[in-house]
């Protein structure tokens, strides 16, 4: 094996890393080694040993114990075997800048030739190491360009368990080994190593200090705090005991770091550390083992200023290169919750921890103590949207409250959409957006604006919107407007944006509005203040006795969720469960069309055994609303849509567990099933029935009709029960499930269904089918352990598809 490209990235009188030199063991197990890499992104490096050099790969996220559990992996250039000892810092300036741990290392096994099994892009391998053994796969997914990808698989067997590399580095200050002497290094070297130890030395002074503020409070790190949230105000506080920022025009978020491993958390509580890797390199360096800190993601123009439009375009184009994290406040810090200090105090420390350790990416965001008009002034003056004014003996409050005031220009304002007028002439998408304020007792409008929008705009504004239409108005319109209420699209309110304006006018309608932006991190206001689309009757009857939950929640709920539920409702012929006594009493299943449904619900003509009938289907939240008002709690849409019954676009596994086994055995056999579709050609994506069973779900191209499809799915699910019988059963029946889990095919025939995701289960609790991303699948904790207020939340958070890529996937029925 050639170590070139190895030797020609290094230089070797300038760095400690071993020379390229390959080598032969003979007689002995092969070694594997695992190195922590804080480098400019911080990573694992998984290297085996074959052919005298280490074959070797970086794995962002590290190796992980999870059966079934796929890691990313980049095939790098082969090492040295001596690097399998290296340990130490590898200077600035050169390749792999940063300080090497030993995290595990110890001897591997496989099956036939490696480098032939490498070769043909799949190595199956057991290890034996002090951290990490057992049965692992690595698979090629991407085998052109400069780093072939590869995903690196924990497999189902006794050391398989809920855990990770990062997991595993919790509670131990040190990897596996500690730190060695490095070899003598050059001036440049030995400046960095020891500006790198004085900078673990004065970590250990972080915690005296953080004890010293009063009101500190040693404590265990919390895995999650509330974020403080300012008051808006016309007029800014007076007195010297007040601070003011730049109110800085960009992301909320929240950085956690706990021995090394960092993560971003946005304003609705979701992990963005995937998207900024830089920043999160960045935390890392910080010289504190534990930190919790505030900030604002933004994007700086050429004056400093934060310009929310490049952040978005930047963000949509996944380049990090140009963000920053300006931080202003410091929660938590090496064991000391910090919450109950005064700001003042805690924004001290901030400046201290960041001066350390200097760097762009990373700022701290400097206030003024006093004259808080003037300041605002200024900040107008200069362009900015306002300032942040602050409560300097003030502690850190979770929630809203009047110690954090915000002031912003008077004509910048946020509004709620709840309607589009078309467009004219050339333009695409929509004329205008017809914005509302929330105000006692409903929505009220408040006029339009059609100014500021670019072309990439109004494409992604007009299919966000498209998926919330709804056919009756969401607000009154006052007599004199320019348009029809008959010309208006109108939308659940569920989008809000930030408009610019000239003021108001009459009516207290915007004068001379232009778009700013969407803003989704902030919560638009209740379903409950728009005029209904459908009239309910007896909203207050209890649908879910022992939850106490009512028709009118049930209604706000799928109105809320509608976003989501929508496409995988619409244009399908459904299935409804009605309870109209509520849960407990007696419920029955309707697929046929009656005129009592309501006009927002459509009928298409199927061919039965008997003949003809008309199937139930809807095209919008109304269509919906109207179900719930005869009682629909739950929705079980066909594999196919109305336009090509005969030919489905999804495969359904469920996945039905005997009562014997237990949560971590489906969620094993969920990734079992993921990983033979894989084999196969097929991306699946996975869902919590909300009941007691898993789905596995998988998109297709129309194109076999349901005989191929069922028969498809028949053989799989055999194929399954042949791999691993004492795991897995094909047929119904309950004597045979013993200790076994169903592999449901029979949800694939014509006629079958399957519940739809975001769908209620009509039990105790009020359970929702809940589609998952497959990295989620890990930390739930049940089938069944999302209920309605919970998948309310987390559809008001969601700002991605969980099943992001479903809809777009191209995947043709392969031959078994």
């Amino acid at each position: 094996m050639s170590l070139r490209d190895y030797a020609r990235k290094r230089r070797f009188g300038q760095t400690p890393e071993p020379e390229a030199q390959a080598q032969a063991r003979r007689g002995r197990a092969p070694i594997f080694v695992v190195q922590l890499h804080h480098a400019r992104a911080r990573h694992y490096d998984f290297r085996l040993e074959v052919d005298g050099v280490l074959k070797s790969w970086a794995v962002p996220k590290g190796p992980s114990l999870r059966a079934g559990e796929r890691r990313l992996a980049v095939e790098v250039e082969d090492h040295p075997l001596a690097y399998a000892s290296f340990e130490g810092d590898i200077p600035q300036g050169h390749y792999g800048a940063g300080h090497v741990d030993l995290f595990d290392r110890g001897t591997w096994s496989a099956e036939g030739d490696p480098l032939e099994r490498i070769g043909a892009g799949k190595l199956e391998f057991e290890l034996d190491g002090e951290r990490l053994h057992g049965r692992y796969t690595l698979v090629r997914t991407r085998p052109s360009g400069r780093q072939p990808q590869w995903l690196l698989i924990k497999r189902s067997d006794r050391y398989a368990r809920d855990i990770d590399a990062d997991g595993l580095l919790e509670g131990s200050a040190k990897p596996v080994r500690t730190r060695v002497q490095a070899k003598p290094k050059p001036p440049a070297a030995k400046k960095k190593a020891a500006a790198k130890a004085a900078a673990r030395t004065a970590g250990k002074r972080w915690k005296t200090r953080a004890v010293a503020c009063a009101g500190a409070r040693v404590a265990t790190m919390p895995d999650r705090v509330e974020l403080q949230l300012a008051t808006l105000r016309m007029t800014a506080p007076v007195g010297e005991d007040w601070l003011h920022e730049v109110k800085w025009d960009g992301y909320r978020m929240l950085g956690y770091g706990r021995r090394g491993a960092v993560r971003l958390e946005s304003r609705n509580a979701l992990d963005w550390t995937e998207r900024l890797p830089r920043l999160i390199a960045a935390l890392g360096e910080l010289p504190a083992a534990q930190f919790i800190v505030d900030g604002e993601l933004v994007a700086l123009d050429a004056d400093g200023r934060s310009d929310f439009a490049r952040l978005q375009r930047e963000l949509e184009r996944g380049d990090n290169d140009d963000l920053r994290l300006v931080l202003f406040d410091l929660l938590y810090l090496d064991g000391v919750d910090l919450r109950a200090c005064a700001l003042r105090d805690r924004r001290a420390l901030l400046r201290d921890l960041l001066a350390a350790d200097p760097t762009p990416l990373l700022a701290f965001s400097e206030h003024i103590d006093g004259a808080g008009a003037q300041v605002f002034q200024a900040a107008l003056d200069a362009g900015l949207e306002g300032i942040v004014s602050k409560r300097a003996d003030a502690p850190y409050r979770g929630g809203r409250s009047g110690d954090w005031i915000k002031l912003k220009h008077a004509a910048d304002e946020s509004f709620v959409v709840v309607g589009y007028t078309p467009p004219k002439s050339s333009r695409k998408g929509f004329g205008s957006l017809l914005l509302a304020t929330s105000e006692r007792g409903g929505l009220r409008y408040v006029g339009r604006v059609g100014s500021g929008f670019s072309d990439e705009q109004l494409r992604t504004l007009t299919q966000r919107l498209q998926a919330l239409r709804r056919q009756s108005p969401t607000v009154k319109l006052p007599g004199h407007v320019p348009f029809s209420a008959a010309s208006v699209t109108w939308v659940a309110p569920r989008l809000t944006v930030d408009i610019h304006s000239r003021g108001r006018g009459k009516e207290g309608l915007v004068r001379q509005a232009s778009f700013l932006r969407v803003r989704d991190d902030l919560t638009p206001p209740s379903d409950s203040t728009a005029m209904p689309a459908t009239k309910l009757t007896h909203p207050e009857r209890i649908v879910f006795p022992e939850d106490g939950i009512s028709k009118a929640q049930v209604a706000a709920y799928y109105e809320a969720v509608a976003p989501w539920l929508l496409p995988e409702l619409a244009q399908r012929p459904i299935s409804l469960l009605r309870c109209p006594d509520g849960v407990g009493a007696s419920c029955f299943f309707q697929k046929h069309h009656a005129d009592s449904l309501g006009a927002g619900v459509h009928a298409i003509a199927l061919k039965e055994s008997s003949g003809r009938a008309d199937y139930v289907y809807v095209d919008d939240v109304d269509g919906v609303l109207a179900l719930v008002q005869m009682n629909t709690l739950e929705f079980h849409p066909w594999g196919a849509k109305v336009d090509d019954v005969e030919r489905p676009d999804r495969l359904v596994f469920d996945l039905d567990p005997a009562e014997d086994v237990p949560w971590s055995e489906l969620k094993r056999a969920a990734r079992d099933v993921r990983d033979r579709l894989e084999e196969l050609g097929l991306r699946s994506w996975p869902r919590l029935s909300g009941g007691k069973g898993m789905h596995v779900v998988v998109p297709i191209q129309r194109g076999p009709d349901w005989a191929a499809v069922k028969h498809f799915c028949e053989a799989f699910a055999d194929a399954m029960v042949e791999r691993t019988p004492l795991r897995y059963v094909a047929t119904a029946s309950k004597a045979k499930r013993q200790g076994r889990i169903f592999i449901d095919w029979l949800r694939n025939a014509r006629g079958a269904t399957s519940v739809a995701s975001w769908s209620l289960r009509a039990r105790a609790g009020a359970p929702v089918a809940m589609p998952l991303r497959w990295d989620e699948l890990a930390r739930v904790g049940a089938p069944n352990a999302f209920d309605l207020a919970k998948a309310q939340r987390r559809a008001a958070r969601l700002r991605a598809d969980p099943w992001e890529g479903f809809a777009s996937a191209r995947q043709r029925l392969p031959k078994l």
